[in-house]
């Protein structure tokens, strides 16, 4: 891990905007063996809810693919576009029978009026949402399955525990939730001093990235794919649906080099659907993008294919 990074993190140097455009995550429950919870695991009980256009989606998707847990929890998919009633089901989703993804968050609360967000982790057992919070939920994939689960490396091991926390926060706030503040500014001023700390945040691990390796060395952790998730999406909709066009990500070459190799890894490309992720974000937002027309590119995966270079 570079020592720089942590430095300059721990220094303060960025200025952070208010995430007042996230919600905040109402069903925190986690899945243990410790009887803290009625969450135990079990190969089979639980149930991810996504979109395939949504990063915190794609972080939780990547978990599951890296701890290699696709044959313990299953997943459903609801359809890019937002209706009136928000996340729908197309056609109804054949696990939980439910048309819409409010459905899910009424059984468990039925009272229930908050905003309804992906990614989910639902209880079959109980009809019951565990957790609605994308972090609780990577973390869960990482460690509640072990020994249900083929062998494979934390993702957020103990021993790094302390500096992934600070990178993680990092790279969550500045740039996660970055593009989302520049994309939905309310002002110009709001807009420039969100896009002036997105683009410092990019320049800092830019300038501070491993040649050839991941943030943390040669241990692929929670950091790495927080980062892709928004690399992979940033030329394709941020750059221009969010305005956030100083540079393209392909302009960063260890970022891009990063990129790359991440997508290049074992069951990582199975979790990309660009098509989707296009069609949500531009004819989804139409606050930003009023007409609705979706760019045909720029081409992302001839981009990121090694083969290509």
């Amino acid at each position: 891990m570079s020592e720089r990074l942590l430095r300059v993190i721990e220094e303060g140097s960025v200025q952070l905007e208010s995430r007042d455009h996230m919600a905040e995550s109402e069903f925190r429950h986690m899945i243990s063996d410790d009887g803290i919870d009625e969450f135990v695991p079990e190969k089979g009980r639980y149930h991810l809810f996504v979109s395939y256009a949504c990063p915190f989606s794609h972080y939780v998707l990547l978990g599951r693919a890296l701890k290699r847990l696709q044959n313990i929890v299953s997943v459903s998919r609801v359809a890019p576009l937002l209706g009136a009633r928000g996340w729908r089901f197309d056609p109804p989703d054949p696990v939980s029978r439910a048309d819409t993804l409010a459905d899910i968050y009424q059984q468990t609360r039925p009272q229930y009026e908050g905003r309804i967000t992906v990614p989910v982790l639902w209880d079959k057992k109980t009809s019951q949402i565990v957790s609605n919070d994308s972090t609780d939920i990577f973390l869960m994939l990482d460690s509640a399955f072990v020994r249900l689960a083929p062998a494979t490396p934390r993702l957020y091991p103990e021993d790094l525990a302390k500096s992934l926390g600070k990178v993680s926060a990092f790279i969550r706030e500045y740039i996660n939730h970055g593009v989302y503040q520049a994309g939905f500014a309310s002002d110009q001023q709001r807009y420039d001093r969100a896009v002036a700390s997105l683009f410092e945040a990019l320049d800092i691990l830019e300038a501070t990235f491993p040649d050839d390796d991941w943030l943390f060395g040669d241990r692929l952790t929670e950091v790495d794919i927080r980062l892709f998730v928004t690399l992979i999406r940033f030329d394709a909709v941020y750059h221009t649906h969010f305005k956030c066009n100083w540079r393209h990500a392909y302009d960063y070459p260890r970022l891009w080099a990063f990129a790359r190799r991440f997508y290049s890894l074992p069951g990582v490309s199975e979790t990309v659907h660009m098509k989707e992720i296009l069609n949500h974000y531009y004819a989804s937002q139409q606050t930003i993008n009023p007409v609705g027309i979706v760019p045909r590119g720029p081409d992302i995966i001839g981009r990121l294919s090694l083969s290509a270079y």
